[in-house]
């Protein structure tokens, strides 16, 4: 971890890990209750998690806090998954139920969440939020060795053989966002480069890629560190400004994004703005900053968009617009569904092995070292300590395109990139 950035993220996982604590003790059920592993009379190995002939998940997502756009997207392209998975058979006939907790944001109800639903799920396909699923790490990986797919991609969470990270972790995201910002966008050596971040494991994550790429190609990093209820990015503007930035990195939320980009066009900061995967929803082309939006904004995201050339996507498409016709689609479906169906190839895995456990089912998912839905970028989960993919797609807001977002660049590794190896707590 750089030591720069380690108090706040201790502090931070810390505050969330004392909560952790409190409410665990208020759950007996953590504890083994008669429901150990057995057999059914299929020969098929069962424990925590099966109900009869049910495989019950576990959802922590955000559907009213600042990621609540995100959220109710990945949460309901997971139910769609859900339905197909068990109209197709389930895994060894066992069919998958979502239990879905909305934390909001919120540290306390994280925690909660997680306490009340590990005992009795096989996994979480869906956690959302990197502090939260840091602060329960040591359990997971000591207590409940549940496989937890996050929807966060900070590398602080790597190294567990039960939290596994879809795609490449902000720090790769940024360094392959700057290395686009270089070569395409006039970002030079010698330059100022900005950096908008989230305070806390997401955006100090994302900041070691850009202090890793500032010292590579010999840039100055101007750093805005923010709080997720700081909505206004007037002042980090002005200060960027003033420093003569030729480019800015945003690791932050989508409002703040389009506060940034809005403020930026209009008090005449000409520099390249690309945000994390997390930056951005196509609901801003609804807003006032829709304008600068087109113009001068471009996300990393670690898969292609939900509009993309392929027919998986093309299916996702029309099977999402029939389950939810009055949503809107963006990359939260692809994400959610992404991590849904490796949970799911996951679970026919382990049905094949015979071993529906939450152990069968965190070996099957080691197997998996090809996995591509449709989406551009082959997924490998059989390093703990890596991320699936050190990947990154560049996109950019257009109105006319599926989803509101446009592919500028094609799944690339940067050469910085490939040099870079992520701190594993």
């Amino acid at each position: 971890m750089n030591p720069r950035n380690g108090r706040t993220r201790m502090l931070t996982v810390t505050a969330v890990a004392t909560l952790l604590a409190l409410t665990a003790a208020c759950s007996s059920k953590a504890k083994d209750d008669g429901d150990g592993d057995k057999q059914s009379a299929g020969g098929i190995k069962t424990g925590k998690g099966i109900t009869g002939k049910t495989i019950n998940l576990g959802v922590l997502t955000d559907m009213t806090g600042v990621y609540a756009t995100l959220g109710k997207s990945v949460t309901q392209a997971q139910q769609l998954y859900v339905k197909q998975f068990n109209d197709a058979g389930g895994a060894c006939g066992y069919k998958a139920k979502l239990t879905v907790r909305d934390h909001g944001y919120d540290p306390q109800k994280a925690v909660a969440g997680y306490t009340e639903l590990a005992p009795d799920v096989l996994g979480f396909p869906q956690f959302l939020g990197s502090p939260f699923v840091a602060a329960v790490k040591k359990r997971i990986d000591g207590q409940d060795k549940a496989l937890v797919l996050p929807q966060a991609w900070s590398a602080h969470l790597l190294g567990s053989p039960y939290v596994r990270v879809i795609g490449s972790t902000y720090d790769i995201e940024t360094i392959n966002a700057i290395d686009f910002l270089m070569k395409e966008k006039g970002l030079k050596k010698g330059d100022k480069l900005g950096h908008v971040y989230f305070e806390g494991d997401y955006g100090e994550n994302a900041l070691q890629g850009s202090e890793y790429m500032a010292e590579k190609e010999g840039l100055t990093l101007v750093k805005q560190k923010i709080k997720p209820t700081d909505n206004d990015m007037t002042a980090q503007v002005t200060a960027l400004k003033k420093a003569g930035v030729k480019g800015v990195v945003i690791s932050a939320g989508p409002r703040q994004a389009a506060s940034l980009v809005g403020v930026a066009a209009a008090a005449k900061l000409n520099a390249p703005i690309i945000g994390n995967n997390s930056a951005y929803s196509p609901q801003l082309l609804g807003t006032q900053a829709a304008p600068a939006l087109l113009k001068n904004y471009w996300v990393a995201s670690p898969s292609l968009p939900i509009g993309a050339d392929t027919p998986e996507a093309k299916k996702l498409v029309a099977d999402y617009k029939k389950a939810y016709p009055k949503d809107s689609l963006d990359n939260g479906v692809v994400a959610g569904w992404t991590a849904a169906a490796v949970f799911g190839e996951a679970l026919k895995k382990a049905c094949e092995s015979k071993d529906l456990t939450r152990e069968g089912v965190d070996k099957a998912l080691l197997s998996l070292s090809d996995f591509d839905n449709g989406f551009g970028v082959a997924q490998d989960f059989s390093d703990p300590k890596a991320p699936s993919s050190h990947e990154s797609v560049i996109l950019q807001p257009d109105k006319s395109a599926v989803g509101g977002m446009k592919v500028v660049r094609q799944p690339t590794e940067s050469a910085e990139a490939k040099g870079f190896t992520p701190t594993v707590s």
